[in-house]
């Protein structure tokens, strides 16, 4: 997706071998549609909506459902009305839903409703496709049991909340493709219900999510080390696939992929997607599916089969994380709106417009990626051709490095050798462009690299 030119070693002699159309191949253009939607996040429209998410005084799950004023029921209602108040604005290009399970655990004592509010845009052409921006609704101080106390969970996360609100606001006034869908979790601190309920809803809807973006915790700039940092944000993803087999497993070990899920090009694209359009900004790839021993939503997408990754704010502040409100030894506890950086949050917000947009207008990522060249000196690339491409793009990088180095545009082909460059010292792995040189995430070969859905493995 880097749009600057490449600059490949002169030691390489680079060729491919694929019969082109007259004209020249179609290939991945900077596009001033994204550029002018990286500045469009309002700080006004943040704050707001993270103002009235706290003032509903606690969001626990296990809180009060009756209310209007107060508790979860009344938090999930608003967010309810506000996107219905965007589906009217766009003369109804969006349709809100709000599944919902009942579930009992180690943290939901009692049988207890678990209900998501999401809008769903609709994509023109490629409407099974399906592009997730999610943030958990619920809050909570240090007992994760205490449902009455003020847990007013202004970065925990109604800052995730108010970027998918707005990028919903955004993003309806824009064309797309593939289906965009933004949605406000609930159950997450008891349990990581909220992303359950909405991965289940996708597999019951046949949904073919290309990724969840989870944003939790992303709108604070200075840690607690007093580190202030308002240009990173960490996007975490996992390396191999949650339900891989122990025959995928056994192939990945031998032939590569322990970093290349489809996950992890996800992070990689938006990594390319901060470079190209918000060059003030940058994406912080962390080879990991969440913080070390922690969690989020994104976990039950993985599970599910979907690729799926997180997104978290550079440095993170925990005497602001699952705290009672106080005043310790002139240290103040508790997630308040005053420790929300407003500015940093409606980049992050930007980051993850530019990346559905972009997402929704490419095609899909190619299917059916092979790669062949043992006891060869050129390696050999295939793949299936996907709907909406007007050409292709081989990649491929040095086995260590973390982005994808080199590219060819290979033209509306299945397959490309790439002439002198040795399979053994190569990963590969092709994206799909369309006919306005949107592209789509890299996709490496095999199971550990397919972007299409992996049910879970059935239990023997």
């Amino acid at each position: 997706m880097r749009l600057a030119p490449l600059l490949l070693p002169l030691a390489l002699s680079l060729a491919v071998s694929t019969a082109f159309a007259d004209e020249a191949p179609v290939q991945p253009r900077f596009q001033p549609s994204l550029l002018a939607l990286s500045t469009q996040p309002s700080e006004t429209e943040l704050h707001a909506t993270i103002e009235e998410l706290v003032g509903f005084g606690t969001r626990h799950t296990l809180s009060d459902t009756k209310s209007d004023k107060r508790g979860i029921g009344a938090a999930r209602r608003w967010v309810k009305s506000r996107f219905e108040q965007i589906a009217k604005e766009c003369g109804g290009c969006i349709e809100v839903v709000t599944p919902s399970q009942a579930f009992t655990g180690k943290r939901i004592p009692q049988p207890t409703e678990v209900m998501d509010v999401v809008a769903i845009k609709r994509g023109k052409t490629d409407p099974k496709r399906v592009i997730v921006m999610t943030g958990h609704l619920d809050s909570r101080v240090t007992d994760v049991m205490n449902s009455t106390s003020d847990a007013p969970g202004a970065n925990d996360d109604a800052s995730g909340v108010a970027a998918l609100m707005e990028a919903a606001r955004i993003l309806s006034r824009q064309d797309n493709d593939a289906t965009l869908v933004f949605a406000a979790l609930s159950g997450e601190e008891q349990g990581l219900y909220g992303g359950k309920v909405l991965a289940d809803y996708a597999v019951a809807q046949g949904w073919q999510v290309q990724a969840d973006l989870n944003n939790d915790i992303v709108g604070n700039s200075q840690g607690q080390n007093g580190v202030r940092d308002n240009l990173t944000v960490r996007v975490f993803s996992e390396g191999t696939k949650s339900n891989e087999t122990p025959e995928q497993a056994k192939f990945r070990a031998y032939h590569g992929g322990e970093v290349d899920s489809p996950s992890r090009n996800v992070a990689r694209y938006m990594e390319r997607i901060a470079s190209d359009y918000l060059p003030d900004f940058r994406v912080h790839m962390v080879y990991r599916t969440d913080r070390y021993s922690r969690g989020g939503d994104q976990v039950p997408f993985l599970e599910a089969g979907y690729p799926a990754v997180r997104v978290s704010e550079g440095h993170e502040d925990y005497t602001r994380q699952h705290q009672d409100l106080r005043t310790e030894k002139g240290i103040k506890y508790g997630d308040t709106i005053d420790g929300v950086d407003f500015r940093y949050l409606a980049r992050v917000t930007a980051l993850n417009t530019v990346t559905m947009a972009a997402m929704s207008r490419a095609p899909a990522p190619p299917s059916g990626v092979i790669t062949e060249g043992a006891l060869a000196t050129d390696s050999t690339v295939h793949w299936k051709k996907v709907p909406g491409a007007a050409g292709y793009v081989v990649h491929w990088r040095d086995t260590t490095a973390p982005q994808w180095q080199y590219s060819r545009v290979v033209g509306d082909v299945d397959q490309a050798v790439i002439k002198d460059v040795v399979i053994d010292d190569w990963f590969f792995g092709v994206s799909a462009v369309s006919a306005e040189g949107y592209e789509s995430p890299v996709v490496f070969p095999g199971d550990a690299g397919s972007f299409e859905r992996s049910p879970a493995p059935k239990s023997p």
